[in-house]
């Protein structure tokens, strides 16, 4: 069995699920971008186009109208059943939480072809908590990606048991043929190899200045300064954008996360600081 993906469809046009689109597009596959409605396709229109300015500048073969021609190229869509009715591969990269999940994947069984594999960006979520709803386990997987794809270009890829491994393959496959670095696993694993890394250390710097012991500006300097990292955990989550971690804290069991979720609301996400995408995050940025 060959499996062919040239069309793909991305759903949810956020800070993440615009760069995978983008990306995708940069890279010659046909690409549709779906989201929930007109207003949020409009700034997913804002987001291609800036995308497109830093293509022209920091990425290989973005001049000479290409990155322009890839962001006028992706089709967007805010009916679900048209986004998907010929795709052969969704990536999914709506709001991490899995209730929303399932109930897109519920949605998605009864629209696409039978061909169509499935793919979650979910950053934490287990996909054999989304596989029963997917119609097609043997033909859905993870697919995660970093943030600033164009630069940071993981792309991890892990199955559950009732992945097909020659969907598995065309999934690591395409991830080459989009430019990214596919980095696989063995067998699942919430968090993948990226975020089992990352999620505690962000989680650590925003317990020090939740508790009061350190400003996020401190917080960082330090772990700058130390390691030799570019950036702090600060920094990082006004790049990732506050809303994702908000809602894995929120959804989380684990002992304090709650108590993190509410000081990320109340302190940044209730006033407008939603990270770089806003202007105004940990740190304010300019246009």
């Amino acid at each position: 069995m060959t499996i062919d993906i040239r069309k793909v469809t991305v759903l949810g046009t956020g800070v993440l699920g615009s760069q995978i689109a983008f990306q995708t597009a940069f890279s010659g596959f046909e690409v549709t971008a779906y989201d929930i409605n007109d207003k949020a396709l409009d700034a997913a229109r804002e987001r291609f186009v800036k995308l497109s300015e830093i293509y022209k500048t920091q990425v290989a073969g973005g001049g000479d109208g290409k990155a322009e021609k890839a962001a006028a190229g992706i089709t967007l869509r805010s009916d679900l059943e048209q986004a998907v009715a010929d795709a052969d591969l969704v990536i999914e990269a709506v709001p991490e939480v899995l209730s929303i999940k399932q109930d897109t994947y519920t949605k998605l069984s009864q629209f696409a072809p039978e061909r169509t594999i499935f793919a979650t960006n979910s950053s934490t979520l287990l996909p054999s908590d989304m596989a029963e709803f997917t119609g097609r386990p043997d033909r859905f997987l993870a697919l995660h990606f970093a943030n600033q794809v164009w630069q940071f270009n993981t792309a991890e890829v892990m199955g559950t048991p009732e992945t097909d491994p020659k969907v598995y393959q065309a999934v690591v496959d395409f991830a080459s043929a989009i430019g990214m670095v596919p980095i696989e696993l063995h067998k699942e694993k919430a968090g993948y190899v990226l975020n089992s890394l990352l999620v505690p250390l962000l989680n650590a710097g925003m317990s020090l200045s939740a508790g009061g012991y350190a400003e996020p500006e401190a917080v960082d300097k330090t772990w700058r300064i130390a390691t030799g990292a570019p950036l702090g955990p600060f920094q990082i989550l006004d790049v990732i954008g506050l809303t994702t971690p908000y809602n894995i804290l929120a959804n989380s069991t684990e002992p304090g996360a709650a108590q993190l979720a509410k000081w990320l609301k109340d302190n940044y996400i209730d006033k407008g600081k939603l990270g770089i995408s806003s202007g105004e995050g940990f740190y304010k940025y300019s246009a």
